[in-house]
């Protein structure tokens, strides 16, 4: 019997990207308040699925209120301007605070009019193209706005403003290596010029698309100025414990996390971050010791169900699955609402053996995310396990309805293949395990779409199959269905080669016997033909015994 194949639920990641950027409106007097930042981001480390979770990411908006104030001091090395510029007059700055009255108003039409006359009479000065560019941009005109905002940057070279914002319209439309080389510029442009507020939101602009490269040496830097701006700042403060520790420096993050817990001892998210470091410094020990102690800090079950998930992770990973099930088993009573903690409880179990038990939790964890294809897929493989043939298939056809992810996908469709070919369904199943290999390489697909196929007495393709089989994982099962699969394609001598290989590694092998028996008859060697024979029939093969007849 092929071994049943167990599924791991793997832990997905959410990067949530802002869909707009704050607009810095500072040349005109604008500040906006800073909105907090941040991402979802999830990492391996010594085989366990580790998830660092951050503060949301902005949802920023393009300002409303500008107000006209005077140009901050250039620094003396700033680069010049392109061509000289032409002090406003005193009509043109009236016209000016008019076309700013209009835009704080929300009177766009009106703004860019008076913003476009303003430019007419004076096109060398900065503030007209920064109040159009604002204007159009609010008019979700991305053109018209990146075009004015390029003469403003041409205009006052060494103002930080004008890379920013041509960095927000290149995040907006998805040139997000554009969108780093302009912050990164702003950023080298701001220094004493922005207030701490606008400062932040280059920052946190630029932390965003560093985190998108998953660059976290340079995303520890930015953090670094972040803290700096506001040191009081829990969440800054972990986020940079996290990049440190995402950049290899998870030693120089740990005074950094455990000052955090002494000012909120209760966040879970550091506590994982403190267990996630000492793991992944070989000591888990000390990990599991540091999510006891904040498991008796945290106030409500929610939070001690995921420090108990992630004991359970770090107990599994060193080989104490009877620990890990224990866990698992008590984050389900600390929060019967959690469906991972069932899944991953259902998962534990099925490992140790415990296919009852495992059917069990993975019931309560498809109860509590019925539109969880994974957790519905583990569910049938489970099923497939017990011998619930039907049911599993049921499970699987469901969890590919539920716009599964690649692998989950590949998983789904592995147990519709084996659930068809059981109940003798073989084209159906080819074409599930087909799909399934395709997604994903598997021998396991790969065994029991040789099995499928040998099935239909399609002998060629069983052996291909097999033969794939076998290249992934040479087990004593597959490389028998494969020897058999190569005898009934008349290729008796390669057939052979694995037969000899069988019984030399395993010299009680009956089947084994019997496959090199056949291969050396269909050679015409009879006498060692029957030795195989023989040595099969010793071991109990009847079909060797009515060979020798």
């Amino acid at each position: 019997m092929v071994p049943y194949r167990r599924f791991r639920i793997s832990g997905g990641f959410d990067v949530t990207h802002p869909k707009r950027t704050i607009m810095l409106g500072l040349l005109l007097g604008l500040t906006t308040p800073s909105s907090a930042q941040g991402l979802v981001e999830v990492v391996t480390t010594t085989s366990i699925q580790n998830t660092l979770l951050q503060t949301p990411t902005v949802s920023p908006t393009v300002p409303k209120v500008p107000a006209p104030a005077a140009a901050p001091a250039t620094p003396a090395d700033a680069a010049r301007p392109a061509v000289a510029i032409t002090p406003l007059t005193d009509a043109q700055r009236t016209l000016l605070a008019q076309a700013q009255a209009a835009f704080q108003a929300g009177q766009y039409p009106l703004a860019r009019s008076a913003f476009e006359r303003l430019i007419a009479q004076n096109y060398t000065h900065p503030d007209a193209h920064f109040g159009l560019a604002l204007t159009l941009l609010a008019q979700n005109d991305d053109k018209g706005a990146a075009f004015e905002f390029t003469q403003f940057q041409a205009l006052a070279p060494g103002r930080y403003e004008g890379p920013y914002n041509l960095g927000v319209i290149a995040t907006r439309q998805g040139r997000f290596e554009e969108a780093l080389r302009l912050y990164t510029a702003a950023q080298g442009l701001m220094k004493d010029q922005a207030p701490p507020a606008a400062q932040r939101q280059v920052l946190e602009a630029l932390a965003t698309e560093q985190t998108r490269r998953r660059d976290y040496a340079a995303l520890t830097t930015t953090l670094e100025g972040v803290t700096t701006l506001e040191p009081g700042d829990l969440n800054a403060q972990f986020r940079l414990a996290q990049a440190r520790t995402l950049s290899g420096q998870g030693t120089a993050a740990l005074p950094g996390v455990y000052a955090l817990l002494q000012r909120a001892p209760a966040r879970v998210d550091a506590a994982l971050l403190l267990a996630d470091i000492y793991v992944t410094q070989g000591l888990p020990d000390r990990a599991l010791r540091e999510l006891d102690a904040a498991a008796g800090r945290v106030t409500n079950g929610g939070d001690r169900a995921q420090l108990l998930l992630r004991k359970s992770d770090i107990l599994a990973a060193r080989g104490d699955t009877r620990g890990a099930v224990l866990a698992a088993q008590d984050a389900t009573r600390e929060d019967a609402r959690n469906a991972l903690a069932f899944a991953r409880l259902g998962e534990l179990r099925a490992l140790r053996g415990d296919r009852p038990g495992a059917l069990t939790a993975y019931q309560g964890a498809v109860r509590l995310a019925p539109d969880s294809a994974a957790y519905r897929t583990g569910l049938a493989a489970v099923r497939l396990s017990l011998g619930q043939v039907a049911q599993a298939a049921r499970d699987a056809a469901q969890a590919l309805r539920l716009s599964p992810d690649a692998a989950t996908l590949a998983r789904a469709l592995y147990v519709q293949g084996v659930s068809a070919y059981q109940q003798r369904q073989y084209a159906q199943a080819r074409t599930a395990l087909q799909s399934s290999l395709r997604r994903a390489p598997s021998a396991d697909a790969a065994l029991w779409l040789g099995l499928s196929a040998y099935a239909q007495k399609d002998y060629a393709a069983a052996a291909s199959a097999l033969a794939e089989s076998v290249k992934l994982n040479p087990t004593i099962t597959a490389r028998q269905n494969l020897a058999s699969a190569l005898l009934a394609t008349a290729r008796y001598p390669e057939a052979e080669a694995i037969a000899r290989g069988l019984v030399t590694e395993s010299p009680r092998n009956a089947e084994a016997w019997y496959l090199l028996g056949l291969a050396q008859r269909s050679q015409q060697r009879t006498a060692e033909s029957r030795q195989s024979f023989k040595s099969a029939s010793n071991l109990g093969h009847s079909k060797a015994r009515e060979a020798l007849k």
